[in-house]
């Protein structure tokens, strides 16, 4: 069995450094061929702002409208790394969402229109 001699990693062909810097690629797309660059998605800023304390404070499953700000429209719990919470909040924050689905006061999912 022979060893190829370029470094690159298989299919990209081009050059031996891997970039694939050949004479058919587009300087604007990125190796999917799609146009966004970066890694999230193009979401850029759309972090929140870290919880307060005063708002961790208020979060109980008897308060439903506290609730549905880390509540999807479809019904799905926005994760931490987006809603800027800890992990002891965010803790706090899905006991609290789940014991109100369970009490009906929060829906587990979002049907119709």
């Amino acid at each position: 069995m022979t060893q190829r001699m370029d470094s690159g990693p298989r299919g990209m062909g081009g050059d031996r450094d891997g970039r694939g810097g050949g004479v058919g690629d587009d300087e604007g797309l990125d190796r999917d061929g799609d146009d966004r660059r970066g890694g999230k998605g193009g979401r850029g800023g759309a972090r929140r702002k870290l919880l307060s304390d005063e708002i961790v404070a208020k979060i109980d499953y008897k308060n439903p409208q506290i609730l549905r700000s880390f509540v999807t429209d479809r019904g799905k719990m926005i994760p931490r790394r987006i809603s800027g919470a800890s992990a002891r909040q965010q803790r706090v924050i899905v006991r609290a969402v789940r014991r109100a689905r369970m009490l009906a006061l929060l829906p587990f999912a979002v049907t119709g229109d």
